[in-house]
């Protein structure tokens, strides 16, 4: 680079710092995302054989077969606890970030679990809620309570609930670390003048902290949205081989289970793609309801 001008090597050097993290997201995100979209329109089974153009019939499939898009029913309780989990997140955060003795004793307890591992809490979630030998029912057999023993982990009406509380127990620690985050942002000053005017903690929360924090707040809104849409790790952790009768599939788990165990990679490509359209158009639709287009 001796040849070069100051701002002629400036550019290079940063060129060839752009140049490897580019390479690598050209090479596996959007290459893999191409052949997704081809891979869709061909029956492919992942071998070797040659793929197959079939057009639109594996998305005809997608809304034709009730097995497939029923499990969105199951996506659904992973929202629903989802929002209770941010409700939570917001809770605990602005506890913790007022004075209170011991709070990081807190802060570390209430985020310890987010790092972890999903197939670990899987495990030990699994010994507590097992129908015969965990911690749950023994309890309450012990207690003489035998009335109110459940199958956690069998029943269809009761275990989607169970694996979202896994999730809400494993990724509300994260979510209130940001919240405290963006709490702290905050000037103290605001709050000060609004307590001379006599605001209470409500007013305050609702006319201070909300708007300050909204941008977060979408971002653990929009979190939860994709989370409960692509959830599938602690139905995984739970019933590695699938869940009897798929009590506890999810559409990624429905995916994954077209793909890799009944080989059919090309209806598997088909939904992966209209999950990412789904994802995208509900965000944008809750981006609408919820915050007005973020105006």
């Amino acid at each position: 680079m001796k040849g070069l001008t100051y701002r002629s090597q400036k550019k290079a050097i940063i060129f060839l710092f752009l140049l490897t993290p580019v390479l690598l997201l050209l090479a596996f995100t959007y290459y893999p995302a191409v052949n997704l979209f081809y891979y869709s329109f061909t029956s492919w089974d992942g071998g070797l054989s040659r793929k197959l153009w079939i057009g639109l019939d594996n998305y005809k499939q997608i809304f034709r077969d009730p097995s497939i898009y029923k499990v969105f029913y199951n996506n659904f309780i992973y929202l629903i606890v989802g929002l209770v989990q941010v409700a939570i997140a917001l809770y605990f955060a602005v506890v913790l970030d007022a004075k209170l003795k011991g709070k990081n004793f807190f802060k570390v307890s209430l985020f310890l679990p987010y790092i972890v591992n999903s197939i670990a809490i899987g495990y030990m979630f699994n010994y507590m809620f097992d129908n015969q030998y965990g911690a749950i029912n023994v309890f309450l057999r012990n207690a003489g309570l035998h009335g109110m023993t459940v199958n956690w982990l069998g029943d269809p009406k009761v275990v989607n609930y169970v694996l979202a509380f896994m999730a809400l127990w494993k990724y509300m620690g994260f979510m209130m670390v940001i919240f405290i985050g963006a709490l702290q942002s905050i000037p103290k000053e605001i709050y000060e003048a609004a307590a001379i005017d006599g605001a209470n903690r409500i007013q305050t929360f609702k006319s201070i902290t909300l708007p300050s924090i909204r941008k977060v707040f979408e971002m653990m809104m929009f979190l939860n949205l994709n989370g409960a849409i692509a959830a599938y790790e602690f139905s995984f952790a739970i019933y590695p081989q699938g869940s009897p009768l798929g009590i506890s599939d999810t559409f990624v788990t429905k995916t994954l289970n077209t793909a890799f165990k009944f080989q059919n990679f090309g209806l598997a490509s088909a939904m992966g793609i209209v999950l990412m359209l789904m994802t995208a158009v509900l965000v944008l639709a809750q981006n609408k309801i919820l915050f007005r287009g973020g105006d």
